[in-house]
C-alpha cells in the first residue's frame, strides 16, 4: 500500500500553544483531548523549545516550525494564539 492509498486519520490530540506576555514564563500549552501521556510528552517538548522565547525573537520562529512538523509528524492539531493576528 502507497502513502496515496492512504486515508488521513484524525487527529490523535489538540494542543493550543498561547502567548502570556512579556514576563516569563512566556508560553501556555492547552489542550482539550487526546492520551493524556503523549499530551504531556509533547507539552515537555514544547517547553523546552520556547523556554524564555517571546515570539518576536528570531530563534522563535525557527522552533515553531519545528513544533509545527513535530505535531504533523505525531499526527496532533495544533494552534497558536500569539495574541496579536496574523499574516
Amino acid at each position: 500500500m502507497t502513502d496515496t492509498n492512504l486515508e488521513p486519520q484524525p487527529p490523535v490530540g489538540n494542543v493550543m500553544v498561547v502567548y502570556l506576555g512579556p514576563v516569563a514564563p512566556h508560553w501556555d500549552v492547552r489542550s482539550t483531548f487526546g492520551d493524556r501521556m503523549l499530551v504531556q510528552s509533547f507539552r515537555d517538548r514544547i517547553n523546552a523549545r520556547l523556554m524564555l522565547l517571546p515570539p518576536h525573537d528570531p530563534q522563535f520562529r525557527r522552533n515553531r516550525e519545528r513544533i509545527n512538523r513535530d505535531a504533523e509528524r505525531e499526527n496532533v492539531q495544533i494552534s497558536w494564539d500569539l495574541g496579536y493576528d496574523e499574516e
